[in-house]
């Protein structure tokens, strides 16, 4: 290995402390690595050599896998170098280098440019998946195409040893043919690579049929994404310690979402609009395209998914009005649960984030419905208000879909796991067993903390006040919900177009190109233009058109 060129911020973790613990054993075998007050260790294992795959004996195809994944671990879809947290491209590389379904010169390093490798959406850190789509071209059980020079041998072969007819001519050869079956014969992808992948990891489906010129990024017709949260959003205060002042900034019960006026707002981001105001500017992006189509936005109510929390059916934790809440009757359960379902071509960087944020402030009381119609209109306001972005983990990329209208022969026909035989679903080892043992550990967990909240809720009687310096009530500052696991204190509420704007997409790009030694935005498109058509020039091949809406996702 040339040590000189080898870059080692695009190695995984696992194979950088596997070249550490090489590099100590060298050292230690030299006798040049000493430990300071402390005797020396046993010597150091042999290392295994590993046995390499001969890649020239196999041959590949293009194969599209649906696969989930959770992202509360990660650090993103996207492999990034210099990253805190594994990526669930990194996890994706180990275990198709480990099960020789790809043949890298260097399999440390994360590096897909060989295998025609697509992915469908780049969710950011923290965010879910439970339809991802990726292609890759991977080793295939498919026989190699005999070579002219081996079919005409054999054919000379069968001749001069034929047996010969009644009529003294040489019997014709009985070739048995088989056609390849692609699940009796085909390696098992979707079993080989959960084997090895870690439990919130999981390859649901594979499509045998993939088409050759198949991209999961540029054929994908539509995005769907889910956002989950409860109702109460978070825990509410008993009337009697609400604090009056509150009142005069939201109408709303704390703790509590106005569910009509949620759909409301969510309604009004379906259609073509222009969604600057809704997303994070990424200053490399020069050419991005801000103009979006939303094909349903709405909030949904999870059916049966409501956990049994007594108190908040106490009349000091409800609100006064239950008619916008989507309130149950007194004898169901609360908290419920519900998602905003938002349906898509592309997505822009934390559009879905910024979208669930003022539906959030809309729920609360904080925000008019109005306010989305505001934002939606770049000529009132060209620039972003400064808001917080709701929280990752409830996020989820939900379904991806294909193909596109204007290519119907890319489409995909997903064989799940468990139809080619049900033991792999239902087996031992089969993946609805492992997702049970997964999803178990964690009920088990909700089920003790529920249980604790519930002994919490009903063990103090808060009327005695034995302390006479209690504050009479909570103190006046506005609470409001993004989506965590708590609320967060905000002191006053500043209304939206009241906070601080944030710089305009050109002046974003405008700074960046400066920093790199541009005279402006305008001036770094001309040179990376320029650049384009001489690398394109150089090698001889025409330029592939891309859709400015598939530049992002979220």
């Amino acid at each position: 290995m040339d040590h000189k060129t080898t870059q080692y911020e695009k190695w995984t973790k696992e194979a950088l402390i596997k070249r550490i613990r090489t590099l100590e054993a060298d050292l230690v075998q030299s006798g040049e690595h000493k430990q300071e007050g402390a005797a020396a260790g046993p010597p150091p294992k042999k290392m295994k050599v590993e046995r390499k795959i001969d890649p020239s004996k196999y041959s590949t195809r293009l194969v599209a896998f649906k696969l989930a994944y959770l992202g509360k671990r990660y650090g993103g879809f996207e492999f990034a170098e210099h990253a805190n947290l594994p990526s669930i491209e990194e996890e994706l590389w180990k275990a198709f280098v480990k099960a020789c379904l790809i043949f890298p010169e260097n399999p440390e390093e994360v590096n897909w440019d060989a295998w025609e490798y697509s992915k469908c959406g780049r969710t950011d850190r923290g965010v879910s998946a439970f339809g991802q789509v990726i292609a890759i071209k991977v080793r295939s059980n498919r026989p190699l195409p005999k070579k002219e020079a081996d079919v005409m041998v054999e054919d000379k072969g069968d001749t001069d040893g034929k047996e010969q007819g009644q009529d003294g001519t040489a019997a014709k050869p009985v070739k048995e043919t088989r056609d390849f079956n692609d699940f009796s014969d085909e390696l098992p992808y979707c079993r080989i690579l959960n084997r090895l992948l870690p439990p919130d990891i999981r390859i649901l489906a594979w499509c045998p049929t993939t088409p050759a010129e198949f991209s999961a990024r540029h054929d994908c017709r539509e995005r769907q994404y889910r956002y989950f949260f409860t109702q109460p959003a978070f825990a509410p205060l008993p009337q009697d310690l609400e604090n009056p002042a509150t009142a005069k900034t939201t109408n709303v019960k704390g703790g509590w979402l106005d569910i009509d006026a949620m759909q409301e707002a969510a309604k009004k981001f379906e259609g073509h609009h222009d969604f600057r105001n809704f997303c994070k500017v990424d200053p490399s992006k020069l050419n991005i395209n801000f103009e979006r189509r939303v094909l349903q936005a709405e909030i949904v109510e999870v059916k049966d998914a409501e956990t049994a929390l007594p108190y908040l059916g106490r009349d000091e934790f409800r609100p006064s009005s239950t008619s916008n809440y989507g309130l149950p009757e007194e004898s169901q359960k609360l908290p419920k649960v519900y998602y905003f379902h938002v349906r898509g071509t592309a997505f822009l960087w934390h559009q879905i984030r910024c979208m669930v944020s003022v539906i959030f402030m809309v729920g609360q009381g904080l925000e008019d419905p109005s306010i989305i119609d505001r934002l939606l209109d770049i000529e009132a306001e060209p620039r972003r208000p400064g808001y917080q972005l709701a929280d990752e983990m409830p996020l989820v990329l939900w379904d991806c879909i294909f193909p596109r209208e204007e290519k119907p022969e890319n489409a995909l026909e997903w064989v799940y796991l468990g139809e080619e035989n049900p033991l792999n679903q239902h087996g031992v080892t089969g993946l609805l067993s492992q997702m049970w043992e997964y999803w178990r550990e964690r009920k088990m967990d909700e089920l003790l903390s529920h249980q604790l909240l519930n002994i919490v809720s009903a063990q103090a009687d808060i009327t005695l006040r034995r302390d006479p310096r209690a504050p009479p009530h909570a103190p006046a500052t506005t609470r409001t919900f993004e989506g965590g696991n708590k609320e967060r204190l905000v002191g006053k509420y500043q209304p939206m177009l009241q906070k601080k704007r944030l710089p305009a997409p050109q002046e974003v790009f405008d700074k960046e190109a400066k920093r790199k030694g541009y005279v402006d935005a305008a001036d770094m498109r001309e040179a990376l233009v320029r650049k384009r058509e001489e690398a394109i020039a150089a090698a001889g091949k025409p330029p592939v058109e891309v859709s400015p809406l598939e530049e992002e996702a979220e």
